[in-house]
């Protein structure tokens, strides 16, 4: 199918459009843009720097991706933002190309739903299936997993992690990182077991939850320091690619990895 733009539409003639685009009125695409095939963007979206957009997303009004970061460090150095493939961003989101000390890409996987008022500061790196509600804020240089599910008007540290699977209640901070599978609530968010509707509507079987139930309760109930948690986790159960991942993410942490009140 043929690309649209709207004639009050003001783009660059270095942006890359590919067929089936849809570009609605009054966008300011500029730079080094490139929108891939069945992609929408909706009216008043600004688009700019070294951008990608993968294949089928939808774009709201008033978005805008690939502004300078808000980082002083920052003197317009050539960085960028890579968005993967159908993804859903609604209204008002800011995605901040990345600053000068990371990889140089802010970077979003594929089928992500970014609801309205959702910022993604630089640097940051998420996977695949994350939902963010309302409001919701990463601070620079945080990574979410994939189907990691944020509610609105969370919102986490720099440098923080979230991991798979694991669901971040509404107005929660985020301080430390989120263990995958598990939920996090409170001002200074802290866990409260495991994330069992939404591993299930994953399609977790019972076994695997019944494993990952066992591994939280060492890791977090049994007043073990981490480390020696850690060892019994890995003495006492099958060390499934669950329970890999789990330990691994708790042995590559680097800002303290949050906790349950005992």
């Amino acid at each position: 199918m043929a690309t649209e733009i709207h004639p009050t539409a003001i783009i660059d003639s270095s942006v890359e459009i590919d067929d089936d685009v849809k570009i609605g009125p009054y966008c300011i695409i500029r730079d080094n843009v490139k929108i891939s095939k069945g992609t929408e963007i909706f009216n008043n979206v600004v688009i700019e720097g070294d951008t990608t957009i993968g294949e089928s997303c939808k774009i709201f009004p008033f978005t805008t991706i690939g502004l300078p970061p808000q980082d002083l460090k920052y003197k317009d150095e050539p960085t960028g933002v890579k968005i993967g493939k159908n993804n859903l961003i609604r209204e008002y989101i800011t995605i901040h190309r990345a600053s000068v000390d990371g990889d140089g890409y802010t970077e979003i996987g594929d089928n992500n739903f970014l609801m309205a008022y959702v910022h993604i500061a630089h640097d940051c790196k998420l996977g695949n299936g994350i939902i963010m509600a309302n409001a919701a804020t990463l601070g620079g240089h945080v990574t979410v997993e994939d189907h990691a599910v944020f509610g609105g008007l969370a919102a986490a540290h720099q440098f923080t992690r979230i991991g798979a699977y694991s669901m971040v209640s509404g107005l929660s901070g985020v301080v430390q990182d989120i263990p995958p599978y598990t939920i996090a609530s409170g001002p200074r968010a802290k866990l409260y077991g495991l994330n069992i509707v939404g591993l299930k509507r994953h399609g977790f079987n019972d076994e695997t939850i019944s494993e990952l139930k066992k591994a939280y309760k060492i890791l977090f109930r049994e007043k073990l320091s981490l480390k020696e948690a850690i060892k019994k986790v890995q003495a006492e159960l099958p060390y499934t690619d669950e329970i890999a991942h789990l330990i691994n993410f708790i042995n590559s942490n680097r800002r303290g990895i949050a906790r349950p009140d005992l």
